[in-house]
């Protein structure tokens, strides 16, 4: 599951994100797109920034800067296997792992038989 933080892009970052952003748009709040987690520095995807690498909002307690990281080279396994959607050297699972088990989870309890 994904982490549920939610950070407002300061203004002056806003503008610089904007002009560094492959589309010229930023959202005004964004959430952090890593797998849930309770330490750390947090990472919000805010666009695209080039080829193979987009630009990310981080912040660490009162720390909050813009990062161009490039994209992370995992995929699923198979020939047609998911990308994931994060950045190359992040914590924790992949968003393709992150989805598989989101929509496969534990397998239901059985149902019982009708008499």
């Amino acid at each position: 599951m994904r982490c549920t933080l939610w950070r407002r892009l300061p203004l002056a970052l806003a503008e610089e994100a904007r002009h560094t952003a492959a589309s010229g748009c930023v959202d005004a709040a964004v959430q952090c797109q890593l797998p849930r987690h309770t330490g750390g520095p947090h990472y919000a995807l805010l666009d695209e920034s080039g080829p193979a690498t987009a630009l990310w909002l981080r912040w660490h307690d009162a720390e909050v800067g813009l990062r161009v990281l490039p994209d992370c080279p995992s995929s699923a396994p198979g020939h047609d296997g998911e990308a994931c959607c994060l950045f190359a050297g992040h914590a924790g699972r992949h968003t393709w792992a992150e989805a598989d088990n989101e929509h496969h989870g534990p397998s239901p309890a059985p149902r019982p038989h009708a008499r």
